[in-house]
């Protein structure tokens, strides 16, 4: 494995989930720690290894012809949900990075992360979610991106009659017309190419547990009267089947949308909407809770810690300044901030001078001016690339580099991309290439 990889694998040992990089050649490069643990093999067994040992339904390769994440559920001995995204490495590189979270069950509780704080505005979202624990209402986490309502979720779960079963995580930004029925509901063999086998849903999986529905403001309007009725109902059928299957389900929303408002514009079911918030609860933003930041502090510190076999410290002047800050991206935006700082500080000791705080786009300067004797970027005009991520830049340079090819053809594009134009309108629109 050459040098930049390894760089890779270094920097990725800081996420607490267990998490597998695969190469273009569809060969895994490198696993962390957590996935050691967890899945109880030795990296040198994995690594080097195909990614799937069915190549017919490698979720894997799709990635790299589309660069678009996925999210879905595996099974096996550990059954598990997955999360795929593109990365690169300093050089440059294309990867597929997987985080691969077990579905919980009560055989593994203990290993689930808890809630932190101790603040007045913290103990109350505390009581509400024991509240809402207890009931079968299903429950709909409102507040902004951050919070932490997939924790919030799996405290409901872990504190109610459901917490002997499983609590399955369906990310809705990611389910598309063609992938919503399949995910959740299952598919036959044959239903489809690249169906190679039967596959239960989350449905299925989640039966006498909890299914907690991530994003559900993201879920396509052609596909909430199907959510619905399987909600009411309690029966489905997979995709190519015609057997009714049964399911007893808690469910569990969160958004960081506002749905009435949804509602109102046609984007989102009334009816759908009245069935999911019955129960709902608002998060606050951490900004609303700054009490809790020594204490969230000191337990991200102890996980990096604990990650790297040793333990961090910070100083009085460096929490001062975590105190001070906004954090637009709460919780999530203190840890991406200390698992920086981690790697700034020396011997081990947090000080003012390693807390960096993000940029958000609209805080970023203006893009150098292009030196006369310099190639375009890729195609790109300087502004499209203004506040976007290394990935964004890749895939939107891939795109425009299409464009330039076929003269603007649509169907062109689609096709060596091996997408649909409709996924296709969609890439342009989101990369501003439209």
């Amino acid at each position: 494995m050459s040098q930049s990889v390894f760089k890779l694998e270094s920097l990725l040992e800081t996420h607490e989930k267990p998490l597998m990089i695969v190469g273009g050649d569809l060969t895994v490069v490198a696993v962390n720690r957590a996935w050691k643990q967890v899945f109880g093999m030795n990296r040198d067994a994995r690594i080097g290894q195909p990614c799937c040992e069915d190549s017919g339904a490698c979720r894997h390769k799709r990635l790299f012809e589309t660069l678009e994440p996925y999210a879905c559920h595996v099974a096996g001995d550990k059954p598990a949900s997955v999360r795929g995204y593109p990365l690169l490495d300093a050089d440059g590189r294309l990867f597929l990075g997987e985080t691969q979270t077990l579905i919980h069950s009560a055989a593994s509780s203990n290993t689930r992360q808890t809630l932190v704080g101790k603040s007045e505005v913290f103990e109350g979202l505390k009581a509400k979610l024991q509240q809402a624990a207890v009931t079968q209402a299903p429950v709909l986490l409102l507040g902004e991106t951050g919070t932490g309502k997939e924790l919030a979720a799996e405290f409901v779960h872990g504190h109610s009659h459901q917490a002997g079963g499983e609590f399955v995580v369906a990310d809705c930004t990611v389910f598309g017309e063609d992938l919503f029925e399949s995910e959740l509901f299952g598919h036959e063999k044959g239903a489809f190419t690249g169906a190679t086998t039967n596959k239960k849903g989350l449905f299925e999986v989640a039966d006498n547990g909890t299914l907690f529905l991530d994003e559900i403001g993201e879920l396509p309007l052609s596909q909430q009267a199907k959510l619905l009725r399987a909600l009411e109902s309690g029966q489905f059928r997979r995709v190519g089947g015609t057997a009714i299957l049964r399911a007893t389900v808690r469910v569990v929303c969160a958004t960081h949308r506002n749905l009435a408002d949804m509602v109102r514009r046609g984007q989102f079911r009334e009816d759908l909407f009245y069935r999911l918030s019955v129960f709902p609860i608002d998060l606050p933003p951490l900004r609303a809770r700054r009490q809790d930041i020594p204490l969230l502090t000191e337990h991200f510190l102890h996980l990096f810690g604990g990650m790297r076999g040793c333990q961090y410290a910070i100083d009085k002047a460096a929490l001062i300044k975590l105190m001070q800050h906004a954090w637009p991206g709460n919780i999530r935006e203190l840890k991406n901030c200390l698992q920086l700082a981690t790697g700034l500080c020396q011997n081990r000791a947090i000080r003012e001078g390693d807390i960096q705080f993000m940029r958000m786009a609209h805080d970023l300067p203006p893009p150098y001016p292009a030196q006369v004797d310099s190639p375009p970027v890729e195609y790109l005009p300087d502004q499209t690339m203004v506040g976007m991520t290394a990935m964004e830049q890749y895939e939107a340079s891939f795109i425009a580099k299409l464009i330039a090819k076929y003269q603007g053809n649509r169907k062109l594009i689609a096709a060596e991309m091996n997408i649909s134009e409709r996924t296709l309108y969609r890439k342009l629109n989101r990369l501003n290439l439209s």
